[in-house]
């Protein structure tokens, strides 16, 4: 049987796996988990693993792309204080995702490590990591908010 999808215990996506002719018939291909393994099949799995192999390494060097333009990049966010200075919001990882999309980098959250939210004005680095375990540093720069008048 050729796996169409992820099946725990019996393989990963795209395997050829043996299994008992009633599994196969009853569960796996009803399911639509996987398909007999014909000579057309098996030649159309060598595509597939072809596409998915070149999607696997544009992914890779958009990730390693976006990785390395952002090493380094400083980010600046200016918030209001208090009359020592105190923060009146702290700057969580949902913050700053916000502020890399308006620059038109589109980074989750999720990817932002940030062990405890900033509360206080200056420079922090920040880690921000990608797929493949890439990750790159930026430097997060808290700054007073102007006062309009």
């Amino acid at each position: 049987m050729i796996l169409l999808k992820d099946v725990p215990k019996i393989g990963k996506k795209f395997e050829v796996k043996e299994v008992k002719d009633g599994y196969a018939r009853n569960f796996l291909i009803a399911k639509d988990l996987a398909k007999p393994a014909t000579e057309e099949a098996l030649k159309w799995l060598e595509v597939q693993r072809e596409i998915t192999e070149k999607k696997a390494e544009e992914d890779l060097k958009k990730s390693q792309d976006l990785a390395s333009s952002m090493d380094e990049m400083e980010l600046t966010i200016s918030v209001k204080v208090g009359d020592k200075d105190e923060l009146f919001e702290a700057i969580n990882a949902k913050k700053i995702s916000e502020k890399l999309k308006e620059q038109s980098l589109n980074i989750d959250k999720e990817q932002i490590d940030l062990k405890e939210p900033i509360k206080e004005l200056g420079e922090f680095p920040v880690k921000i990591k990608f797929e493949h375990n890439l990750e790159s540093e930026i430097r997060v720069i808290v700054i007073r908010e102007e006062e309009k008048n």
